[in-house]
């Protein structure tokens, strides 16, 4: 991944519309939400979130599909996972162990609950 897609994806999320809008999808994961939906749920004009998501779209981190007059948007998880790994990718200068707090916060979201308990 280059630099600028890693700009454009951060660029994307950097707007709390947005990053609202990719939250929700990512939680509706693995089926989607309906862009009508979406702008229902944040309160935003459908006309305003349709930007959005057209924003998000094409930095990689969402994908519409379109299903008869209904847009849903799916997270992009992949992209957003290559990301986050250039983020972190030479983890603290080669000290792995600085890192492991940041991979603590993030495990319990991606664990399955019957795991976790």
């Amino acid at each position: 991944m280059d630099d600028t897609a890693i700009i454009e994806a951060l660029a994307a999320l950097a707007q709390p519309t947005r990053l609202a809008a990719f939250r929700l999808v990512v939680e509706h994961e693995p089926d989607g939400l309906a862009a009508g939906e979406i702008a229902r749920r944040l309160d935003v004009p459908q006309n305003t979130m349709s930007t959005h998501l057209s924003q998000l779209a094409r930095a990689g981190l969402l994908v519409a599909d379109k299903h008869g007059r209904t847009i849903i948007y799916r997270a992009q998880i992949d992209h957003m996972r290559e990301v986050m790994g250039y983020l972190v990718n030479d983890c603290c200068g080669g000290r792995p162990e600085l890192c492991t707090p940041l991979i603590e916060d993030i495990t319990p979201c991606c664990v399955p609950e019957e795991v976790r308990q």
